[in-house]
């Protein structure tokens, strides 16, 4: 009887202090939906000189339509999200306008310490990346792609990606997006709390008692 409990209590003891690896749910890439919708992973904010955005979500961009072409190509993996469902619409003439992206995603149940991600971006004019309030990364330039990443810096709970873009000014022909793609990512589930350990090791002391009583039986 002593040996299967022991193999019990360590087979238990092993299960709970494993930690798994997982990818991050909720890091979406730009433009998941049929192009001229809503891209409802994303919220927008922007704060234009010259153009009234009215809308809460930016809008998927078409294929074929200018600006694509001077912007790189949507692909099958993402494509670019603009403030407005007029992809080529100019903004800003007098200044420049800021127009913020934000992504959330829940680590809740997991280590955030462990968290991490990589990913790759591109923006109409430049970009500043924060994780949780706190610059990551920046870039400029709507030709080529730019990485981005973060190991520190997550909560456990609700975290919040902002891709704080800056259009620069200029009268007309001037307009502004956004083109996100993440990489790996990976997050280790939490570790249970020392008072866990404690029950099961508890609770495994009681059954070993139980079961010397009914072998003296």
């Amino acid at each position: 009887m002593k040996r299967p409990l022991i193999t019990a209590a360590v087979l238990a003891f092993a299960a709970m202090t494993a930690a798994h690896a997982a990818s991050i749910t909720g890091l979406k890439n730009t433009g998941l939906g049929a192009s001229g919708s809503a891209d409802t992973n994303y919220s927008l904010s922007a704060a234009s000189s010259d153009t009234a955005i009215g809308n809460s979500v930016p809008v998927i961009t078409y294929d074929s339509q200018w600006p694509i072409g001077p912007w790189l190509s949507n692909s099958s993996s993402s494509k670019w999200i603009t403030p407005t469902g007029s992809q080529g619409q100019s903004f800003d003439a007098g200044s420049a306008g800021t127009y913020t992206y934000s992504l959330s995603f829940d680590l809740s149940g997991f280590n955030a310490a462990s968290a991490s991600f990589v990913g790759r971006l591109a923006a109409d004019n430049a970009v500043v990346v924060k994780l949780n309030n706190q610059v990551i990364s920046s870039a400029s330039g709507f030709t080529d792609w730019s990485s981005f990443s973060a190991s520190t810096g997550f909560v456990s709970g609700l975290n919040k990606l902002d891709f704080v873009v800056t259009n620069w000014a200029q009268n007309g022909g001037n307009p502004t997006g956004l083109r996100v793609e993440f990489g790996t990512s990976s997050v280790m589930a939490a570790v249970p709390e020392p008072e866990t350990y404690a029950m099961l090791l508890g609770g495994l002391a009681l059954v070993g008692a139980f079961a010397r009583r009914r072998q003296q039986h």
